[in-house]
């Protein structure tokens, strides 16, 4: 199938949706089928010994005053497989994508990647189906372009040192394409990023990796790229923020977790505070996927994020505000996060607000660029929600806290394509600002 416009896109889309069958039920944690309480430590562990499992960390930094923290974290030690096939149909680059249903998504189904993987799965640990299309990035072959391909991280504050390989590749050759995939032509994949709880996180993670067109190149005619800030000096305030940051984190028994307790009449694990997240059990039936019925653990976030950066110009380009983030999980120190990355909700009443929280939450309708609802991975998370924006910032000052700094967008999208360097939600957003007309220069 060969997606021509936005609307195509949607009559498509609901055929999908209309085709399988599906059931995802909340169950407690311990009527799980294959997966057990490890009565010793209180970790959730699946019986094969494989996927992933539930576990406590501890979490603070070597400095005065630093935080620290205990709590549940999601420990999958296996790397997947992210990866996007393009061929092009009259000069038009065209995106294999997938109508994709995980028991998280808010509205089941959403739209993935041509590959969206675990070890397990394309291995076939679980004896389920062969993952279409996954020899286009294990094994190319000579009408296959590799354009990019990185290790990187996912949600630090809920996984443990969690990585994904996130490829693209672009083949000329001849494709047979299954009924729940379909060729989307990239700038109708602008237009879909749009939409609320539609592409999905996998699919993001990889998007903002796309190789530049020719409009978005040198060859287009663009001025040169003048950033506020060189690439030396970047690094150069990069390595200082990492060693200002010096997390020391120990995986403990899940028993041991400070402030969580398993709830007797829910069987899930709740924090006492009723904030940050939940760990439930769900039981899924789903006819499409490789395995059709399964139980498993998911975390459930408490509310909705805000997740955004605000942008400013300088010498007629314009510059993000970076910021140097730690989290809990993250595999390295830090990464480049976006301006504002938190839940509001999660905010105690008498705790300090991030930096530019309120400048976001208080925008005028003007300053937004882009304002839309996204999902978080729907495998692991389940109605994790984000609110995704973009803010023209430009009467903001340029002097900004020593955790930031102001980075172009084509600086940001190079850091993008190195594994471990930007954040998943700044991936996302990243995704975003490239779908932007004129997204690095003034408007």
């Amino acid at each position: 199938m060969r997606i021509k416009n936005a609307a195509d896109f949607h009559t498509w889309f609901a055929e999908r949706g209309a085709a399988h069958r599906y059931r995802i039920t909340p169950i407690p944690l311990h009527d799980l089928e294959g997966w057990y309480t490890d009565p010793a430590s209180g970790d959730v562990r699946h019986r094969s010994g494989r996927f992933f499992s539930v576990e406590g960390l501890r979490y603070g930094r070597q400095e005065p005053d630093g935080p620290s923290w205990t709590q549940p974290i999601i420990r999958q030690p296996e790397t997947g497989v992210l990866g996007v096939l393009i061929k092009r149909f009259d000069g038009v680059p065209h995106l294999l994508m997938q109508a994709k249903i995980e028991p998280g998504n808010i509205n089941t189904l959403q739209l993935s990647p041509t590959v969206q993987a675990t070890f397990s799965n394309y291995m076939r640990v679980h004896r389920g189906s062969a993952v279409r299309y996954i020899d286009h990035f294990l094994r190319p072959g000579a009408a296959d372009r590799v354009h990019y391909d990185a290790l990187q991280s996912e949600q630090g504050s809920w996984f443990l040192g969690k990585r994904n390989r996130n490829i693209v590749v672009e083949t000329t050759g001849d494709v047979p394409v299954h009924e729940d995939f379909c060729w989307v032509p990239r700038p109708v994949m602008a237009e879909l990023l749009r939409v609320d709880n539609l592409v999905n996180m996998d699919s993001r993670t990889v998007l903002a990796g796309l190789p530049d067109e020719p409009r978005e190149g040198p060859a287009s005619g663009r001025p040169a790229e003048k950033p506020l800030h060189d690439t030396a000096a970047l690094l150069h305030w990069f390595t200082e923020a990492k060693v200002r940051h010096r997390p020391e984190r120990t995986t403990i028994p899940l028993s041991r977790v400070d402030g969580w307790h398993r709830d007797a009449e829910r069987g899930e694990i709740v924090h006492e505070s009723g904030r940050y997240f939940r760990i439930i059990g769900v039981d899924v039936e789903a006819d499409s996927r490789e395995v059709t019925s399964w139980s498993q653990p998911m975390l459930a976030p408490v509310g909705r994020g805000v997740i955004a950066f605000i942008s400013k110009e300088f010498h007629g380009e314009r510059h993000l505000l970076v910021q140097a983030r730690a989290e809990a999980g993250t595999f390295d120190a830090v990464e480049l996060g976006p301006t504002v990355q938190c839940n509001p909700g999660n905010l105690a009443d008498d705790a300090p607000r991030p930096p530019y929280l309120e400048a976001v939450l208080t925008a005028r309708p003007e300053q937004v660029l882009f304002d839309t609802v996204h999902s978080e991975e729907g495998g692991r998370f389940y109605h994790a929600e984000n609110r995704y924006l973009v803010l023209d910032g430009d009467e903001m000052p340029a002097d900004v806290p020593e955790n930031y700094t102001w980075m172009t967008v084509r600086q940001l999208t190079r850091a993008g394509r190195i594994g471990n360097l930007v954040d998943v939600e700044a991936r996302t957003l990243l995704a975003c600002v490239r779908t932007l007309p004129d997204h690095g220069t003034a408007r």
